[in-house]
Formats: structure tokens, sequence, C-alpha cells
């Protein structure tokens, strides 16, 4: 009897007696499916909106820093003086230079111990002076750092040709000497020499020391104080063009010996577009991973109170002459069926939400396919390996001791 069942039970039987398992419970198939769902939904969401996210990055990275060039003095030995000054007309040499959108000098102003204030009487308690550094910068270097001003307007060439004594003050400056506006051509005053702030920085996106300075025209600082030269020089370029910049610049700026001054060049965009990517998307992936191993506990779980709710069913089965290997199908094949099913709806699910955030953040929404196809597949695999255990313990079930604990 025993061999004519084997032969009766072929693949397709037991096909069907594990889809009539779980269509016998559709609610608690259902449920158990929901954490297959959850899972590949979150690791498909998590890999479309890092691959989305890094492409967003990377598009930030070739506009911003993939555009920058900076050029300053070589140093000596053990941090000693420069051995070379950069020229004054640094920037004049620099724009004639095909690719560069914008260029600006700066360089820290030797006020020694000076403080800064903005009212015209010293306070003997010190309470409204501030040690506040102060840079010397040339027109250009607004545009080239991409500064944008809170209130007010940068200073021009003819400002630093007369050396008038006008000032743009960085926000944290600002906020320290308790000025919002400059409507009234407030001045503020450096031991005794006073400023009148043109305008008030609100952000720049490179050179972030200015924001926390008193900025005055190179002009002006080489006729108050001892400011010789300008020891930095900030490029902006047009993207693809940084290299190219980064070999013309020693030239144009020190054309009798460029080795004086050194260039600060991005790195290649392939490298770091590569390294992002790699860093977000194994971010991601780890969230995903997690999400899914929560659905694999699920499924187990639930898979096993059905081994242990349905021992009277097994005993009867293994009393009938069904084999252990027979049981254990059984119940992989339900487990990979819940998996299969969650698996296919939560990568319809995961989609529509990489679609749904691009949409909402105005980004281009970015999926390798291959994902949602194989999405079904891992669910399946997912529900087949968290199965294992419950239909191994099914499988070793006595059909007397099942019938005993089923009456």
């Amino acid at each position: 009897m025993t061999d004519r069942m084997r032969a009766r039970l072929r693949p397709r039987d037991l096909l069907a007696e594990s889809l009539a398992g779980l269509f016998t419970r559709p609610g608690r198939s259902l449920l158990t499916a929901l954490g297959a769902v959850l899972g590949i939904a979150s690791l498909v969401a998590t890999l479309g909106i890092a691959e989305t996210a890094g492409n967003q990055i990377i598009t930030a990275f070739d506009e911003l820093a993939a555009t920058s060039v900076v050029v300053t003095t070589d140093q000596g030995f053990f941090g000693n003086a420069p051995q070379a000054t950069l020229p004054w007309d640094s920037e004049e040499r620099l724009t004639r230079l095909n690719g560069v959108t914008a260029a600006g000098t700066m360089g820290s102003v030797p006020i020694g111990g000076l403080l800064t204030r903005s009212v015209p009487i010293k306070d003997p308690l010190g309470l409204t002076e501030f040690q506040i550094p102060m840079i010397a910068a040339s027109p250009g270097l607004y545009p080239a750092a991409r500064g944008s001003l809170a209130t007010g307007r940068w200073y021009d060439r003819g400002h630093s040709d007369r050396a008038d004594r006008v000032a743009v003050l960085g926000t944290g400056a600002a906020q320290r000497l308790n000025i919002t506006r400059v409507d009234q051509q407030p001045v503020v005053f450096v031991g005794d020499h006073s400023f009148v702030v043109l305008g008030i920085l609100d952000e720049v996106e490179r050179q972030p020391e200015l924001l926390n300075a008193l900025i005055v025209p190179e002009g002006t600082a080489r006729d108050l104080y001892d400011y010789r030269s300008p020891d930095t020089i900030q490029i902006d370029t047009e993207v693809g063009a940084a290299s190219l910049i980064s070999d013309q610049a020693p030239i144009a700026v020190a054309p009798d010996d460029p080795s004086t001054v050194r260039v600060q060049a991005p790195s290649e965009p392939d490298d770091v577009r590569a390294g992002v990517e790699q860093d977000v998307n194994a971010m991601f992936l780890i969230l995903g991973g997690v999400s899914l191993l929560v659905g694999a506990i699920g499924i187990a779980n639930v898979t096993l109170v059905s081994v242990l709710e349905r021992v009277g069913e097994i005993g009867l089965r293994r009393a009938l002459g069904a084999s252990r290997r027979h049981i254990a199908y059984q119940f992989l094949l339900e487990s990979t069926g819940v998996g299969l099913f969650g698996g296919a709806i939560g990568a319809s699910t995961g989609v529509l939400v990489v679609v749904g955030v691009s949409a909402l953040r105005t980004w281009t929404p970015v999926l390798d396919p291959r994902i949602p196809l194989a999405a079904p597949l891992l669910g399946a695999l997912t529900g087949l390996l968290a199965g294992l255990y419950p239909a191994i313990r099914a499988s070793l079930m006595e059909p007397v001791d099942s019938l005993r604990g089923a009456a």
C-alpha cells in the first residue's frame, strides 16, 4: 500500500496539496505573505532610492567639487614662509583662460590683536568688541566661491583701486556684531579704522572661512595694513575643464617658475562617483536586508505554527503511507509559494515607492530592471529557507505520536 501511495503522489499532487493547505486558511496565508511583501518592497525601494539618490549626489558633485580649482603659494619645509607670492593681477590672468568662469584671490590680513566693534566708542569692559579675522579678497572671489548675499552688495574693482574703506561681513561676523541690515550704511571699527558695511554674506559653497570674517578689498588692505600679496586663488571652471585649468594655472600666475605654486585639483569624477554609489548602495542594501530578514522570520514563525496546528493531518498522512520527504516537500512548497507571491507583490510595491519618492523630490527615478525581475525569485528563496526548519520538524513526526497529540 505504501508503494502504491508513493507512486500516486506525483509533483502535481504535492502542488495541489500545498495549494489546498494555503487556501484553506486564506487570511493566515495573506498575513504570512505580508511579511515577504514588506521585506521585498523595502529591498526594492531602498535599492531604487539609493541609485536615484546616488545619481543626484553625483550630479551635485559634478556641479560643485568637480569645477573647483584652488591655487596656493608653495610652502617651505616644516611650514616655513611661502617661497613665492601670487601676483596682484592673478584674477585677470586666470579669467583669460578658456574654461574659467570666475576667479578670485584672497588672503589673511595681519591686523595683530585689533578688535572689531560696531559702535564708535570703545567699551572698557570689552563686551562689544570681538576678535574677528580680516580677509582681503578681489571682486572675483564672490562668484568664484559661489556666494550669496543676505542683503546689500559685493564691492567692485573701483573700491579696491581707490582703497575705499568698505567691507562685506560674513554671516557669523554679522551676528556677533549684531548687524542685520545695510540700508542705513552701518559702520564697523577695527582699531582706529572704520569700514562701511556694503553687504552681508548669506552662504558660500567654497571657502567657508569667509562666513566668519570681515572681508575688505585688496587695495584697502594694502593701504591700511601690511598686506603684501594674496595667498589663495579660488577658480570656478566649466564642467570637464578642471583638469586642463589645473595644468595651465601655475603657468599663468608664475610663468617664470610654475613650481612655486601648488594646485588643488578635484579627484577624478569617475572614481568619486564609484565610491559614493558604493557607499550609498551598501547602506541601503543593509536596511533592505534587515527588512527581508524580518519577513523571513515571519514566514518561518507562521509556518511553524501551521505545523503545530496540523499535527493530526500530518499523522493521518503518515499513517496512510506518506513518506517523511512528502511531508517536508508539502510544507516547503507552501512556504515557497507564500514567498513567491509576496515577492511579486513586494517588487511592484517597491517600484511604485521609488517612482513616488522621485516624483515628490522632482528626481529622475533610477532602478536596475534586473532588481524587480529577480525580486519574486528572491522572495521564493526566502520562503524556501524560512520553511526548512518547520518542514523538517513536520517530517520527523511519528504517525502514532501525531495522532495521539491530535486526540
